[in-house]
């Protein structure tokens, strides 16, 4: 049996899918080559993830990317994704390619249906992006909100562009959020 940890959101926008998982299991079906691999679709639950038809009527998520290992040391998962399933190496009877290993590694999840968590502006996702709200935490650190102030906390800040550099932040910046990647500093003003 694999295991799975669903991961809503990542705080301080460090750009990738930080901890906070909840432990998940989830078995692996058969459906392709490599358990959850790009296009395939998982279920929600609130202790399993089950990879299912992307057809089925328990379908709730699809896979936008998949690396192998750890995420502290793979890729970045795309921009607009909802949350993160990590899987954890598994030496089950039967497996994707038969080799008896589902390696450990993480998917990208985007739901089928909104609200979508990893758009700008909508309060969650793995990675903070441009037109992403964020709110004061305390010690430096900001977490996400929802720009249109249904969140649990209100906006204070407006992550406006991203740079490589926080000299190349236009001069009305009033907080640097470290969101990774290629411009790895967002310019933000007060909401």
């Amino acid at each position: 049996m694999a295991t799975i940890a669903g991961c809503d959101r990542w705080s301080g926008g460090s750009g990738g899918a930080g901890p906070g998982a909840t432990p998940a299991s989830t078995q692996p079906s058969g459906y392709g080559a490599v358990f959850l691999a790009i296009d395939e679709c998982s279920s929600f639950g609130t202790t399993s993830f089950t990879e299912v038809l992307c057809s089925s009527e328990r379908a709730a998520a699809r896979v936008i990317a998949r690396y192998d290992g750890k995420v502290v040391d793979g890729p970045l998962c795309p921009a607009t994704t909802d949350f993160v399933l990590h899987i954890s190496e598994t030496r089950p009877a039967s497996d994707e390619n038969g080799d008896g290993v589902i390696p450990q590694g993480y998917a990208c999840m985007r739901k089928l249906e909104r609200p979508h968590p990893g758009d700008p502006g909508g309060g969650g996702g793995p990675r903070t992006i441009v037109g992403d709200c964020v709110y004061s935490s305390g010690s430096g650190q900001v977490r996400e909100t929802a720009c249109d102030g249904q969140g649990k906390m209100p906006p204070e800040y407006k992550v406006t562009s991203a740079v490589v550099e926080r000299a190349e932040c236009p001069a009305s910046t009033e907080l640097y959020v470290q969101l990774g990647g290629g411009k790895p500093v967002g310019c933000a003003r007060p909401v």
